[in-house]
């Protein structure tokens, strides 16, 4: 007699009782624990004594900066000072009885801190270190300083952004950090957890920003090796052929047209009244400039409504361009936009309904007393580093 099969649970929470201490900063390593957390993990989040920059930082809500708050909900904190061997300590036993430890210091710091990933692993060989930076543990660049801008100029893909005849335009994201940093970063963990159950061992995990932004130029780098070389602002998929650009409407909005392939081209200019125009979709250099004008022109014509209007019903690839404020409130990003205590808290879509997050960020040490309980660290050395100032610990009754 078979087994019935098995049914999913309703929330996708794989990683429920997988323990993460998180000792990075600012973006790329806090979305990465965030992307744990929402998968189910339980992530302590480590601070300096006085807490962390982005905690501070314009605009506030509730005296905690919207930024720092939208990333850490749903997280404990703890604030250690790791210039005092009681709060190395403390790190070193939050570390021995944890899953995973993602960290965002230059190479080399950890070690002189005392809290190297090789020290720590050999402590606890289970233990999983992601290491995020900008160029990597080793080489030549390992200590270069950097931020995201900097990563994709070198990566190559700050040169294929902007207009032909003007500069690479700064992009209204942070690319590398989250597409070089944060999403490499989540892939390695969830497979080092894998194969940590294959080996019993834990893993380094060297994750470079600069570097891991080159995947966003997989189809130029493949371009330019095949000998096609594209001028900024004049490749396909960079603004130079008239069916892949933004136009101004009448109303001055934007809508995105998105169309590719010559039935969505076509049926676009068509329902506008200028079917000829879809001769000219891929069409470059001089044509092509001639092109996107009379397109510049017929989009002038009507709203961004009255366009969407037009195409409704039919497969044409246009939309509006929304303000962050629009995208928020659209209904098909319910599930990825929460508001916890007046904080934002953005996920990633994982194509499964995650646990909700329901715990508004915490005041800054707010949770060492929950933590050290939960995880069974030494009375002895809990106190220690509470008399030694290492650790802040909340007065009883606040919270």
């Amino acid at each position: 007699m078979t087994s019935p099969p098995k049914t999913a649970p309703v929330t996708f929470a794989p990683l429920r009782g997988v323990r993460v201490l998180d000792l990075s900063r600012y973006l790329p390593g806090p979305f990465l624990t965030r992307i744990l957390s929402d998968l189910g993990a339980e992530v302590v989040k480590v601070e300096p004594i006085r807490g962390e920059g982005m905690r501070w930082m314009p605009p506030h809500v509730d005296g905690i900066g919207a930024t720092f708050g939208g990333l850490q909900a749903g997280k404990d904190s703890v604030a250690v000072d790791l210039k005092k061997p009681e709060g190395v300590a403390f790190v070193r036993a939050l570390a021995a009885a944890s899953d995973v430890l993602v960290e965002g210091f230059r190479p080399g710091k950890l070690d002189a801190l005392g809290l190297g990933p090789a020290s720590l692993m050999e402590e606890n060989p289970r233990l999983i270190v992601c290491s995020l930076t900008g160029y990597g543990q080793t080489g030549p660049l390992a200590n270069r300083a950097g931020y995201d801008l900097n990563y994709i100029a070198r990566s190559g893909l700050l040169g294929l952004s902007g207009p032909a005849d003007g500069p690479p335009l700064v992009p209204p994201i942070q690319a590398a950090d989250v597409g070089g940093g944060t999403f490499p970063g989540a892939i390695a963990v969830l497979a080092a957890l894998i194969e940590r159950d294959q080996t019993g061992r834990g893993r380094h995990l060297d994750i470079a920003l600069a570097r891991g932004s080159v995947a966003f130029a997989a189809t130029a780098y493949a371009s330019h090796r095949a000998g096609f070389v594209e001028r900024r602002g004049a490749g396909m998929l960079t603004g130079g052929a008239p069916c892949y650009r933004c136009y101004r409407t009448a109303d001055d909005r934007y809508v995105a047209v998105g169309a590719l392939e010559p039935n969505f081209f076509g049926t676009l200019v068509t329902l506008a009244g200028r079917p000829e125009l879809a001769a000219s979709m891929y069409a470059q250099g001089d044509d092509g400039v001639a092109a996107q004008r009379e397109l510049e022109a017929l989009f002038a014509t009507r709203t961004a409504a009255e366009w969407m209007e037009l195409v409704d019903g039919h497969d044409v690839c246009l939309e509006i361009v929304r303000t962050p404020d629009e995208a928020m409130a659209a209904p098909e990003h319910a599930e990825v936009v929460q508001t916890v205590g007046g904080h934002t808290v953005v996920s990633v879509h994982l194509g499964a309904p995650v646990e909700p997050v329901t715990r508004p960020p915490s005041q800054l040490g707010a949770d060492a007393p929950a933590v050290t309980e939960r995880l069974g660290l030494p009375a002895d050395l809990v106190s220690s580093a509470v008399s030694a100032g290492a650790i802040v610990w909340p007065q009883e009754g606040t919270s």
